[in-house]
């Protein structure tokens, strides 16, 4: 129980702190990538702006470019100006001088007017024409090609189709990501060694606290045996001395249901401490023997036991308290059921022998259902009934069930209580 609430310490925190960094990551990596692309379209945006035939577009020299007023005309045959009125042409300036352009222009009728290539190391003239063609016959003004960025503009002495190298700026974005996933790993493996820390923190009062209770439930119990048996000792004396009377029968019967108590108490802590040992078994025979004494019990209550039983289903268990677990089920639907109709199934699903015992029961509310399995618990119906019910049958039933490394639930549905056991069965 306490190695589920570790994990699940475990998983609630490093699951959080995941989630964030995912969201954070996607968030810097999403960001990054929009920026770069904003960026790297303004920037052959201005290299479309600065284009002309009989002049390269590159970026003018500060040393070369004479300082003149924002207003004054350029000068004869000075570079294409960076119009002044747009600021983010001068922040895109360093970017535009470090960056490769491509381009090819054509005349109305298709002709090539001029191939301007930014690396010749990279790109033939001949694959640029293939790559400035096949962007035409898309129809598309821009986007992208491989690693590179197009703009078709229609200018006023030609078509230009002009093209952007962005393979270094992708270079650097998978860079980043990589950077980012092994910073991630890092942190979220140191995360998880501190999250185990923080649970084991949290749990480790709890878990010595239920040992504590569960040896106390253990002594307790060893030590009343002594007393109980002293007692119906001495009662069978007196008995025989003075014969009976309606005091001694009612010691006997209190010192019985003690007696009950007590072994419940015990088995209780047997079930819950693993100590009984473990075999292969086939709990479709166990199961079916532990329905008949049963069958007659429902009989003289008015009821019957309905039972599906899947043949060849085995587990690795312990035959004794898997007996007591199918027996606390089919006595709890006989003494709480309103109903006539009990039924039991097993079958198998995958990997896991599933039990299941229903029965037509008074309304249990959520609360009601979660609570079923607590020691001592009983709905307030089963309170004023006689016998030997002490709302720890159930509790052992789940006890056995987590001894073997099973789940047990239960549920309220259609007017039913529906008890369902899941144990791994032998591979």
């Amino acid at each position: 129980m306490f190695k589920k609430t570790k994990r699940s310490i475990v998983f609630a925190v490093v699951g959080s702190l995941l989630a964030l960094m995912a969201v954070a990551l996607t968030t810097i990596v999403v960001s990054n990538h929009l920026a770069l692309q904003r960026e790297n379209r303004e920037i052959l945006r201005t290299y479309v702006e600065r284009y002309t035939l009989d002049e390269k577009p590159d970026a003018p020299e500060k040393d070369s470019v004479p300082e003149r007023k924002p207003d004054a005309p350029p000068e004869e045959g000075s570079a294409p100006p960076m119009p002044p009125e747009d600021d983010r042409f001068r922040k895109n300036e360093p970017a535009f001088r470090l960056s490769t352009f491509y381009s090819v222009a054509y005349a109305q009728d298709g002709t090539v007017l001029a191939v301007q290539n930014g690396n010749e190391n990279l790109q033939s003239e001949a694959s640029l024409l293939e790559l400035a063609a096949s962007i035409l016959a898309k129809g598309k003004r821009e986007g992208t090609v491989g690693s590179m960025r197009y703009l078709v503009e229609e200018k006023e002495d030609c078509t230009l189709v002009a093209m952007l190298d962005g393979t270094i700026s992708n270079r650097n974005q998978v860079m980043l990501v990589q950077l980012m996933l092994v910073i991630g790993s890092v942190t979220l493996a140191a995360l998880v060694v501190i999250s185990i820390f923080i649970a084991r923190r949290i749990v480790c009062p709890l878990e010595e606290n239920d040992k504590r209770q569960r040896r106390f439930v253990s002594d307790a119990g060893h030590e009343l045996k002594t007393p109980i048996a002293v007692i119906s000792a001495n009662s069978e004396l007196l008995r025989r001395q003075s014969g009976g009377s309606e005091w001694l029968d009612n010691i006997d019967y209190e010192n019985e249901r003690m007696s009950d108590l007590v072994k419940q108490l015990l088995t209780l802590s047997h079930a819950e401490n693993g100590d009984l040992p473990k075999e292969a078994l086939e709990l479709s025979q166990l199961v079916g023997g532990e329905v008949l004494p049963f069958e007659s019990l429902a009989f003289e209550s008015g009821k019957r036991i309905e039972a599906e039983i899947e043949p060849g289903v085995c587990v690795d268990g312990n035959a004794n308290q898997l007996r007591q677990l199918v027996s606390i089920l089919l006595d709890n639907a006989l003494s709480h059921g309103s109903g006539e109709e009990i039924t039991l199934s097993l079958r198998r699903e995958k990997h896991t022998a599933v039990l299941q015992v229903s029965n037509p029961a008074p309304a249990l509310s959520a609360e009601e259902t979660a609570r079923l399995f607590d020691r001592f618990y009983r709905a307030d119906e089963a309170r004023t009934e006689a016998g030997a019910h002490y709302g720890l049958g159930l509790s052992i039933a789940k006890a056995v069930t987590e001894a073997h490394g099973g789940t047990i639930r239960a549920a309220y549905k259609d007017g039913k209580a529906i008890f369902t056991v899941s144990i791994p069965i032998t591979k």
